[in-house]
């Protein structure tokens, strides 16, 4: 009996060749613990454990393997056609319940994925940031800063016409012939121009450093 064991056990080894039992990806169905998803060509290793946190969630659907016929590469990893930059938060939020996001991460990007992968509690918690930044935005108005230009009337049409982005005609005051040029009066006008100012994150007001020409 030990005989037949062993030479069937050389047959094996030929028919398998050179490739190594783990690069043939598991048959589906089987439990294993660790899973390789390919995100957009970004390989994750990620328990089942973790993908299954959000019972509801594509990904815990995805690895058990009942509903979806998911692709998988050369590796068996499997493999989902999403931006990878936003799946790294998505995981981690599915490790430890956090969402932890990079400052020139935008939530509206974490969002649709989070929308994807139908994370119901990471949805309602990144909608709840969002509605918290539209909140304090509305909360600070946008200051203004007035500006009063003098000019006379053949400049007027001139200095409205080339005045700098951002600032806005506001009011024409007519201040009368002030100067006598020679025989002609020139009638002086107050010109009052605005800009709006906006808070910048770091607390100061920024306003551009072009003044409105004259």
């Amino acid at each position: 009996g030990v005989r037949m064991r062993m030479e069937g056990r050389e047959e094996m080894q030929d028919a398998v060749g050179l490739r190594c039992t783990w690069d043939i990806p598991p048959p589906a169905g089987t439990q294993a613990k660790w899973v390789r998803l390919n995100v957009g060509g970004t390989v994750f290793l990620t328990t089942r454990q973790t993908l299954c946190r959000e019972q509801k969630s594509f990904l815990c659907r995805l690895c058990q393997g009942e509903e979806l016929q998911s692709d998988r590469d050369e590796t068996g990893a499997y493999l989902i056609d999403r931006d990878p930059t936003y799946f790294g938060p998505i995981l981690n939020f599915l490790r430890h319940g956090k969402l932890v996001l990079d400052k020139d991460m935008a939530e509206e990007g974490i969002l649709e994925e989070a929308e994807f992968y139908n994370i119901g509690p990471l949805i309602r918690i990144i909608k709840d940031r969002m509605e918290e930044k539209d909140y304090t935005v509305t909360q600070v108005p946008p200051k203004h800063v007035y500006r009063v230009l003098q000019c006379q009337e053949e400049e007027l049409t001139q200095m409205v016409s080339t005045m700098s982005d951002g600032w806005r005609f506001e009011q024409l005051v007519n201040i009368g012939s002030s100067y006598n040029y020679g025989n002609e009066d020139q009638t002086e006008f107050l010109c009052v121009v605005s800009k709006e100012l906006y808070n910048s994150p770091n607390g100061l007001s920024s306003e551009p450093s072009h003044k409105a020409k004259v």
